[in-house]
């Protein structure tokens, strides 16, 4: 079963062509047999006990009681961290006993290791919050279709990890600490599997063609794109990005425009690095090239009943996601709610869409856009976006948005915190990007 799944030894651009359009069959095959199966109830699960940690085909997460296993891990963290170790120990298994495996990863797999390193964390620090991890997981599982998951790799990933754990902890490893690392990875995957499962009847990922490419000051490109089908997204959301000059090597970016009718959408890169996506998309791409997209993602969305007025707080390309909310803010015109816009730049010339930005506020006269430039002509006497936060007004009945460089975004939602603005009122993508258990990076 787990060599059907791996791509062909043709080149590595048919290779991957062929293996997701054989995945897409399988999801057209079993997306019919379930509109075609009569309704029953699932079977229950047997139940398993604390210490079972023997093989399971991943799906069907329930509620996970993780107290002990959480104490467990804990307890045991100095025999496995540094986690880059461990992870080290892990791929390291999983390719002397799957060599295949490996062209399923970008040639670096620098980015990979560091985001399975935020994935163990995320789970070792929320695992007693078994909800929010399986909610978590469930939307990375949707997102991972992408990538040509299959619960088999779970599997696999599972074993290299038990690899792992008796490598790093050496003497002292004992059957609990496996068992329950095992159960807690098995909890997060099983959450992963299903939200696959729930999103088999649309896309695992959208071809996109590019209409426009406009650079904008150095390193700084605006992009616009139409997919082959609709894609469905809400303004504040953002997608995974693949180009073909970096194949199975996906980044996040902002959608830049609020739905409209002719389906184009806006994307605003800086390049941050040679050999990256963000060079590709910048430096590589022009009309016509072909990228592919993720699914929409993200919380940053305006509730359906705006209640309250609104902060947006944006550094450098996060104006992307407050342009996008701006658009639908002028679509719905609020009544009697103000709009509040700190939109930071190190330098004057890095405001790289005025022209937007001007239109937008004659579309929006209830709104104020406030730019906060660092350094240069201009620059006042707030120097950074997090300062005018604390100078410009009582945001602690407002509902915030913050998009940005993952410092100025951190800084900014703990100083809104501080002002007695309640967390749950505060709206960011996360930090890290993090990506659970995604075979490419």
């Amino acid at each position: 079963m787990l060599r059907q799944l791996s791509p062909p030894p043709a080149t590595p651009g048919d290779a991957y062509d062929e293996y997701h359009a054989l995945l897409a069959r399988q999801d057209a095959m079993r997306l019919r047999r379930r509109l075609l199966a009569p309704a029953r109830p699932a079977a229950p699960e047997p139940d398993r006990g604390p210490a079972d940690a023997g093989p399971r085909r991943p799906g069907r997460a329930h509620g996970h009681d993780g107290a002990a296993d959480l104490r467990t891990i804990r307890h045991h963290l100095p025999l496995v961290t540094p986690f880059s170790t461990l992870i080290g120990h892990l791929y390291e298994a999983m390719f002397d006993q799957h060599p295949y495996l490996r062209g399923l990863f970008p040639e670096s797999m620098d980015f990979q290791r560091a985001h399975l390193e935020r994935a163990f964390w995320y789970l070792v620090e929320h695992l007693d919050r078994p909800d929010e991890v399986a909610a978590f997981c469930a939307r990375m599982g949707r997102d991972h279709r992408k990538l040509g998951v299959r619960p088999v790799h779970f599997e696999v990933f599972e074993a290299a990890l038990a690899q792992g754990l008796r490598r790093s902890a050496g003497d002292r490893w004992t059957e609990g600490l496996e068992g329950a690392w095992l159960r807690m990875v098995r909890f997060a995957v099983a959450a992963m599997v299903d939200g696959a499962d729930e999103a088999v009847g649309e896309p695992a990922y959208w071809n996109a063609t590019v209409t426009g490419h406009e650079p904008r000051g150095p390193g700084v490109a605006v992009l616009r794109v139409r997919t082959a089908e609709p894609f469905p997204y809400r303004a504040g959301q953002y997608t995974r990005i693949e180009s073909p000059l970096l194949p199975h090597t996906w980044r996040p970016y902002s959608l830049a425009r609020a739905p409209r009718p002719d389906g184009e959408l806006e994307f605003h890169v800086r390049e941050t690095g040679p050999g990256g996506v963000s060079e590709a998309l910048v430096a590589g791409t022009r009309v016509g090239d072909p990228l592919r997209l993720g699914p929409a993602q993200g919380t940053m969305t305006l509730d359906a009943d705006l209640a309250r007025d609104v902060l947006i707080v944006a550094g450098g390309t996060g104006w992307a996601t407050a342009k996008a909310l701006l658009e639908e803010l002028a679509g719905r015109r609020p009544a009697g709610l103000s709009v509040h816009v700190l939109l930071g730049a190190r330098t004057a010339a890095e405001l790289y869409d005025t022209a937007a930005l001007a239109e937008l506020e004659r579309a929006c006269p209830w709104s104020r856009v406030v730019p906060v430039i660092g350094e240069g002509p201009g620059a006042g006497g707030d120097r950074s976006v997090v300062e005018a936060v604390t100078r410009y007004g009582d945001w602690s009945g407002h509902l915030a948005y913050v998009s940005g460089p993952p410092a100025m975004v951190t800084a900014t939602v703990r100083r809104l915190t501080a002002m007695n603005l309640p967390a749950d009122h505060v709206r960011h993508d996360p930090v890290s990007g993090m990506a659970p258990f995604a075979p490419r990076g």
